[in-house]
């Protein structure tokens, strides 16, 4: 066993919450290589690897997983897939290239009831669909700062080198790492990246067509607050314009995305985001017609119908235009993951037991992709930025193409 951990508990003179953890993992895998390079893991012990599992910060995603795939081990990546919208496109390919096992770790994917309402949804049973709803409380970490904290000398034990890897660079504080990452542009995706994998799963893998190119928008808008040249906003709305697609209305689909909480601001002195109230950032009362899944959740509006969906097990509602009595309900047309278990999937798929995994690159990546375009627009809200998927590429906008495909710091530069 290689583990790579930037982070070195064991020399840490204070150890608590998440340090606590890692410092266990060390204890837990005494006879295990411990790096704090995965490219030097890769070399050095590259015939002894068979699979790779990648729980780092989303800045590293891309990079970790490609270096796997492209030395033909199997992949499962946490969520989301990639820190930006060009990188998933190319683990995307590199998986369907090098025929590896891959899976991304939006765990409800393997469930049942997930499964059975993608069945239903595409069966027919609420009509052709026209609109999607996803929302989360989201952040609960700070968003929405100005400029960095001061910096700190960075502890004995965390290689902070490693831990900046390709993203740009960014003086050692304990406000970024080891959690508060995902409030930065430059090292996570906010609350939309942490998220939207599992919230967007259903509505996303439901209106995938059975054959056919992976569903991609045609356009892009976000409005939000509280957004920096650092951090991802405080709150925002965004939505997806899809256009007509075999399980889609006439016109197409729109999806729409919710986030954070209403009143919220931040408050520098305690580097914390500040509440005023518990009102969040969800769809309107049309859409939810009194049904409450708490702090996240999301809503298929049929034509004829509207599925409400919560990723915990067994909860979701079904309500028609008419009575279902006498309807023809769905044969199962999906495979169902053992134990209701994703990680166990992949296990499956990589001993050759299943072709592959459901959560596999050939859907996470084409939904990542789509996701981080909505990361794109929270950065450039109350602009309309089309979408052509082909060329990869924001119609008019030449200007946020690095956006699509950031620059990587000297020796990080990936070789797809």
């Amino acid at each position: 066993i290689g583990l790579v951990d930037v982070i070195d508990s064991t020399k840490l003179t204070k150890l608590e919450g998440r340090l606590r953890k890692m410092g266990q993992t060390r204890q837990q895998f005494p006879d295990a290589r411990f790096f704090t390079d995965y490219r030097e893991m890769f070399s050095e012990m590259g015939d002894q690897v068979d699979a790779v599992t990648v729980s780092t910060p989303d800045h590293h995603h891309f990079h970790a997983s490609a270096l796997a795939m492209q030395a033909g081990k199997h992949v499962y990546c946490q969520k989301p897939l990639t820190h930006g919208t060009w990188e998933a496109r190319q683990l995307n390919q590199l998986a369907k290239q090098t025929g590896v096992k891959t899976q991304m770790g939006n765990q409800a994917h393997a469930n049942d009831h997930m499964r059975r309402c993608v069945e239903l949804i595409r069966s027919g049973v609420i009509g052709k669909v026209k609109e999607i709803h996803a929302w989360t409380n989201r952040p609960i970490w700070p968003q929405g700062f100005a400029s960095p904290p001061a910096p700190e000398p960075v502890p004995l034990g965390i290689d902070w080198e490693q831990w900046i890897g390709p993203a740009p660079w960014v003086d050692y504080n304990p406000r970024i790492a080891p959690f508060a990452w995902r409030g930065w542009w430059n090292y996570g995706t906010g609350a939309l990246g942490d998220m939207a994998c599992h919230i967007m799963d259903l509505g996303y893998w439901s209106m995938q067509p059975d054959n056919g190119p992976a569903l991609a928008p045609k356009a892009v808008t976000a409005k939000e607050s509280g957004a920096t040249e650092y951090s991802p906003p405080i709150n925002s709305i965004i939505t997806w314009d899809f256009g007509p697609s075999q399980y889609a209305a006439k016109k197409g689909f729109q999806f729409f995305w919710y986030d954070g909480y209403i009143d919220a601001k931040f408050d520098r002195e305690n580097w914390q985001l500040a509440k005023n109230g518990n009102e969040y950032n969800h769809p309107n009362e049309e859409v939810l017609e009194g049904m409450d899944f708490s702090k996240y959740g999301s809503v298929i509006v049929g034509e004829e119908g509207k599925l409400f969906f919560n990723r915990s097990r067994n909860n979701w509602v079904l309500k028609t235009s008419s009575k279902i009595d006498g309807f023809d309900w769905p044969e199962i047309t999906l495979p169902r993951a053992r134990d209701q278990d994703n990680y166990k999937e992949w296990f499956d798929a990589v001993e050759g037991k299943i072709a592959q995994s459901e959560s596999n690159f050939g859907l996470a990546g084409p939904m990542t992709e789509t996701i981080l375009l909505g990361v794109i627009a929270q950065r450039n809200p109350n602009t309309r930025l089309e979408w052509d998927a082909d060329s990869m590429q924001i119609k008019g906008h030449p200007e946020l193409q690095s956006q699509i495909r950031r620059e990587y710091r000297k020796t990080w530069t990936p070789t797809v």
